[in-house]
């Protein structure tokens, strides 16, 4: 049995929205998460994933060197943690200012065989 991982860091998306979608395809089949994916109304978070689930499909390819099936393959483990915050600053009203803090995020995949 094998499994593969791909790593993504210090992508500058929050994690709460990234872990929206990952809670969606964990332990779904690797066709049917990158479909999910692929037709998702939030774009640039999905595409994030998309790339990332690929990545980890070629990994596994690679790994096995060409002995794993593809479409065998399920998302056994994604996990989505925050990254350092970048913090900015607006100015505001009499001198003052107001923080914006722009998250970034790491996210862990793992991919096994059923």
């Amino acid at each position: 049995m094998i499994e593969a991982n791909a790593k993504l860091s210090f992508v500058r998306i929050t994690p709460r929205k990234l872990g929206l979608l990952a809670a969606e395809v964990r332990g779904k089949n690797i066709n049917e998460a990158l479909s999910l994916l692929k037709f998702s109304p939030r774009k640039r978070t999905a595409q994030t994933l998309y790339t990332l689930l690929k990545s980890a499909a070629a990994n596994a390819d690679n790994k096995a060197k060409g002995a794993v099936d593809i479409d065998t393959l399920y998302v056994k483990k994604i996990t989505v943690t925050p990254g350092p915050i970048l913090k900015r600053f607006r100015p505001r009203a009499k001198g003052s200012a107001y923080r914006i803090n722009k998250k970034q995020s790491h996210v862990f995949v793992t991919l096994a065989e059923r």
